[in-house]
Order: C-alpha cells, then structure tokens, then sequence
C-alpha cells in the first residue's frame, strides 16, 4: 500500500512547471501504454504527430520529439551553426540565464547577449552584436534566438516578428524561437500557431509542453529545409532519442492534435488576467511589465512577499528591486486567485500598519 505524497499546500505561483499533468495527457499516456510499438520513432504515435505538425506548421515542417526544453534548445541551434557560430539573444533569455551554460558548453556556440527592457529583441537591438562575419577573432553571429511569450510575460506582435526574420535572413542568420509558452501567445494574439512561426518566416522551434500540461517532452519543429537533415545526428549526439519515443509522441499528440492546448493555454492567461486585475489599484504592489500571457510581474516590499511565499509558492524575479514573478496555470482556480489576493492585500495591511 502507498502513502499518497500530494501537498495541498504547494498550490501556488512559482511557476507552470510546478503543476500536475491534465487527465487528458494522462489517459493519453495510458492508451500508448497497450502493446509493443517499434522504437526510436518509428512507432504510430510520432507519425501521427508527424501529421499533426504539419497541419500546424506548413507542408515543410518536421518534428522530433526529446525529453526537455534545454535539450530542444540546444539542439536547435546547433543545427543552425557551424563550431565557429554564435547567437544573438536576449539578455533575459532562458538560453542565456536559466541553462546553466548548456548552449554554450554543451552546444558549442557563443551567446551574445543584448539587454532590452521588456525581453524583446528588435532590428536595432540585434544590429549591436551582430557584426564582425570574416573577422577570424570573433565568433561569428549567424543565428537570433528570440522567445514567445517573453520570459518577462510580454509577446512579440506578428509584425514584429517579421520585422527580425526579415532583418536577420538579410543579414545571413537563421532564426530560432523558443516556444516554451508558444500556446500562450497564440492565444493571446488570437491567431494560430503557423501563422506565428512559419508566417512570419522562423527556421526553427522549439515547441513546448512541460509548461501546458503534459508530464515530459517538448519538440523541435524545423520550419525550413536547411536543418532537418543534421537533426537526425544531433538528436542522437545530445542523448535526446528517446527509445520508447511513443510516449512523448501520444502527450504532444494529445495536446496539439486536439484543442487541448488553446483551452489549458487559454485558462492560465485568464487566470493572469484575473490576478493583474485584482492587484491594479492595491497599495503597496504594482505591476512592473504588462500581464500579456499567464505571468504577472510585480514590485512589492519584501517582508510583505516573503510572509507571503510562506503560504503560497513563488519566485523572487529581481530582490534588490523588490520584483516577484507569480505564474498561472492550466489548472490554476479563480479560489486560488482570489485567495491569494486576501493573503496578499492582508500582508500588505501589516506592512502599512
């Protein structure tokens, strides 16, 4: 007999990794359970999602599913660059502060960050690393890697988008997106999720799961022809070829060969929306940067959000500044929103008094 380990407790705001994983993936996982499926990808589930993708993403897409997000990342970008490459990225990027070198030390590659002050790059920002191609001295800037939604919750418009494919591929660099919360952003801007990568001219995606409900796996989706044929090699290189590939395969399925992702992705932002409402107006506590998908950054005094994170699970995005970060999830309630919002604005009341 097993001694359930669940702790209400934990229900808080930290981050969307720190939820559970929806029914549907769950029974999804279940049904690949049954029989012997061939190995390494060769299995039904990874060809239907085969056909998934390419009804998201364009006649030209590919997809191959591995274990984590550093992992897709990684691999991503390497297939962009030759040893003596380098990327252009945020300062804010999860490439650059939240993968412990992995890019760099495990890819091979130069990270030249540029700082912003909302977490996206533009034109002009990518203009101030990107020089120096025949200068044998200086890695060499061939690929941007931008994120979507942002890591400060704030989204790139399509047009925006455009602006910095069309800039780069001028320039002779790919373009990588980092699509852990591409279903937010989606979402958000209301429009599909080829129209926001292939439309507006991406190479390559890494597409997320982790963060909408599925329990392990995200993909690498090429969106051009140039990086399909290295993948192949590099999935393997990078220990990302998983052998039992189905049961990736049969989560991504099951969130993107259905509406799964637009509802789960649709109810974190709304649960965001609700808790940068409840906060606007609350003295003490603002908003640092506009609730655009389902994170909300915030500047409150210290005692008050570590009385706080005592109940209720969150980040410190930046201490000196007083800056918190508290994100949503598929399964976050409006109960939890609005029992935060007590628990804040009461914390708040003790710091006043």
């Amino acid at each position: 007999m097993t001694t359930a380990l669940h702790d209400s407790s934990m229900r808080g705001f930290a981050s969307d990794n720190y939820s559970g994983v929806h029914p549907e993936v769950l029974t999804a996982l279940a049904e690949a359970n049954g029989g012997h499926q061939v190995a390494y990808g060769g299995d039904q589930y990874t060809a239907e999602l085969g056909r998934v993708i390419t009804s998201h993403f364009g006649e030209h897409s590919t997809v191959f599913p591995v274990f984590n997000g550093t992992a897709a990342n990684v691999t991503a970008l390497q297939s962009l660059l030759p040893r003596w490459g380098a990327v252009v990225c945020a300062a804010s990027a999860h490439i650059n502060v939240d993968e412990n070198g992995a890019p760099e030390r495990v890819g091979g590659m130069k990270l030249l960050s540029v700082p912003t002050t909302d977490g996206k790059l533009t034109p002009e920002l990518i203009d101030q690393e990107a020089w120096g191609w025949g200068d044998e001295h200086r890695a060499q800037p061939l690929a941007v890697s931008i994120t979507q939604s942002t890591e400060l919750g704030t989204l790139y418009t399509l047009d925006e988008l455009r602006a910095i494919t069309e800039h780069a591929h001028n320039l002779g660099m790919r373009v990588h997106m980092d699509g852990a919360r591409l279903a937010n952003a989606a979402v958000a801007l209301g429009v599909g999720l080829g129209e926001m990568t292939t439309g507006t001219g991406i190479d390559i995606l890494s597409l997320g799961g982790t963060k909408n409900g599925i329990m392990f796996g995200e993909g690498i989706v090429t969106l051009s022809e140039g990086p399909v044929d290295s993948m192949k090699y590099l999935r393997k290189l990078n220990m990302q070829l998983a052998s039992k590939m189905r049961f990736i395969s049969a989560q991504l399925l099951a969130l993107y060969g259905t509406d799964l992702w637009r509802t789960s992705a649709s109810h974190s932002n709304a649960m965001a929306a609700r808790l940068s409402a409840g906060v606007q107006g609350t003295d003490g506590v603002e908003l640092v940067y506009p609730t655009q998908s389902n994170g909300v950054f915030a500047a409150l005094p210290n005692a008050a959000a570590d009385a706080l994170r005592e109940r209720f699970p969150f980040y410190d995005w930046d201490r000196a500044a007083g800056q918190v970060r508290w994100m949503c999830s598929f399964d976050t309630t409006e109960a939890d929103i609005d029992a935060f919002l007590a628990a804040l604005k009461q914390e708040l009341a003790k710091i006043r008094a």
